[in-house]
């Protein structure tokens, strides 16, 4: 796979000296926190400013994911920018790439990927930490939206596979909000039907901790339908069945 470097960004860090692989993996910025450590490597998160513009700079060396397509492994980071890539294609929202490579070095296997920083966007996850203070009004919108992602997501035949909400970012944009998905890795295309989406929703709704109401609004936003409607109360028993049967295992 060749190196990618994004039009609009390429100015920027040629100005920089940080257009190429090598000097974005000797580039000395802060890191956001400690190295992930596993996989046979290690996977780090820095950020980096370029007069106004942010960015998010991931290096990795060695920090392998294997699949039936790449039994030898691959670069975690080589999967997120393919499926990036893939969800700008389906109009997915998501992150924008400015850079990506990979190199084999003295039987080192590194990856770099720069994005985008997502300025002026909050996670799933700050907002509910405060989630009783956020007015009902406010906090229907967040879900609708939410909502309305995951159907855009499984409309466009791909599920998350990590849907946490960590992973849901969102941008208030007057009386609505903008959103986009993180954390790619684990994407996979949509298969088997009905089960593949009530994992992903699973997924989300059980770490989010919302309540029978909040649960039925986002489900109505997801199925295209009023929260009072018999489908959302088909899907929210199957959800709870599905939760109640995880927290019964072992």
């Amino acid at each position: 796979m060749k190196d990618f470097i994004a039009v609009q960004d390429k100015p920027l860090l040629e100005a920089a000296g940080l257009s190429g692989f090598d000097a974005l993996w000797d580039a000395r910025v802060p890191a956001v926190d400690e190295p992930n450590r596993g996989r046979g490597g290690w996977s780090a998160v820095y950020k980096l400013k370029l007069g106004s513009a942010a960015y998010y700079l991931k290096r990795q060396s060695d920090y392998l994911i294997h699949s039936v397509t790449h039994p030898l492994g691959e670069p975690t980071l080589t999967r997120e920018f393919r499926n990036i890539r893939r969800y700008h294609r389906r109009g997915i929202p998501t992150l924008d790439v400015a850079f990506f490579g990979q190199r084999k070095v003295a039987g080192e296997r590194r990856a770099i990927l720069l994005t985008r920083a997502l300025d002026g966007w909050n996670d799933l996850a700050s907002w509910l930490e405060g989630w009783s203070e956020v007015s009902v009004a406010r906090r229907e919108t967040i879900l609708r939206a939410c909502g309305e992602l995951v159907r855009q997501l499984h409309q466009a035949g791909q599920r998350h596979g990590c849907l946490y909400p960590k992973h849901i970012f969102l941008r208030e944009q007057g009386e609505r909000f903008d959103t986009c998905l993180i954390d790619l890795e684990k994407t996979r295309p949509l298969m088997f039907g009905r089960g593949a989406r009530e994992r992903d929703l699973d997924a989300l709704v059980r770490r989010a901790g919302w309540r029978d109401g909040d649960v039925a609004t986002l489900l109505a936003a997801y199925l295209g339908c009023m929260p009072d409607a018999a489908r959302v109360d088909r899907w929210r028993r199957r959800l709870l069945v599905r939760s109640i049967s995880k927290d019964a295992q072992p």
